[in-house]
């Protein structure tokens, strides 16, 4: 899909404004903890407007999104965490950058699924048992799942089952579950934008036009999240989030 850029908005179809207004209210809901939603909307923006071009114009609304959920849930973010994420998470990032240019997406997105779905297993042996926190407070632990987010969400924005599993693997309470993670999502998403601006050229001043439309229905979406996850009791949280990761990893297979 070529964006046609008019000075001001480019033109879309209703297809294609359908989906970009269900993309970012999706986006929304996700941020503000309904954990999972936003993969679903990736494979219909690849359709509507193209594989790169979808990328670009996904990545400002998450980072919008990002700010609302960092507003909100500030207080809650757990920092150690997030530092032990970041470098690794980084690398990975520019790894996902050069690499991006030769692994099929198709390919890709199967061997995620795979790493995905392997790690719901080692979820539910946490779940079950508990691992030791000689394993999850370490270091290695951290930096195995920050490398893999790094590498899944400059690739094809699908980090969210990654780090879903480490931040539930690590026991964190429901809120501060969701602010560790807007924090660590913030803070690379913001680390994506100069790259895919100067090196895919996926984000440009067109794309940026809609995601400014883009806005309000971000908004809604954090707002309506927020309220359904007070709703949710923390176990069934925890159980909520397993599913929809699950889910969010069989769409990746197939």
């Amino acid at each position: 899909m070529k964006l046609i850029f008019l000075f001001s908005i480019p033109v879309l179809d209703n297809n294609q404004w359908f989906w970009l207004f269900v993309s970012a209210f999706v986006i929304g809901l996700a941020k503000a903890g309904v954990k999972g939603l936003s993969m679903i909307i990736v494979p219909f923006m690849a359709i509507a407007f193209g594989g790169r071009a979808s990328a670009g114009l996904v990545l400002p609304m998450l980072s919008i999104a990002d700010l609302f959920a960092v507003r909100y849930y500030n207080r809650d973010a757990n920092w150690s965490y997030v530092w032990k994420l970041l470098p690794a998470a980084i690398i990975g990032v520019l790894i996902g950058m050069t690499v991006g240019y030769y692994i099929d997406d198709e390919l890709f997105k199967k061997i995620m699924a795979v790493v995905v779905l392997a790690s719901l297993g080692l979820m539910i042996v946490q779940q079950r048992r508990g691992l030791p926190t000689s394993i999850t407070d370490s270091k290695v632990f951290g930096g195995i799942f920050g490398l893999l987010g790094g590498f899944s969400t400059m690739i094809g924005n699908a980090a969210g089952p990654v780090m879903a599993v480490y931040l539930l693997a690590i026991n964190l309470p429901k809120n501060s579950f969701i602010g560790t993670g807007a924090w660590f999502f913030l803070i690379i998403n913001l680390f994506k934008i100069p790259l895919h601006i100067f090196v895919w050229k996926s984000i440009t001043l067109a794309s940026f036009s809609l995601n400014l439309l883009s806005l309000p229905v971000i908004f809604l979406g954090v707002w309506l999240g927020i309220k359904i996850v007070k709703l949710i009791p923390e176990k069934s949280y925890r159980y909520f989030i397993i599913g929809i990761t699950f889910l969010a990893a069989l769409r990746l297979l197939f």
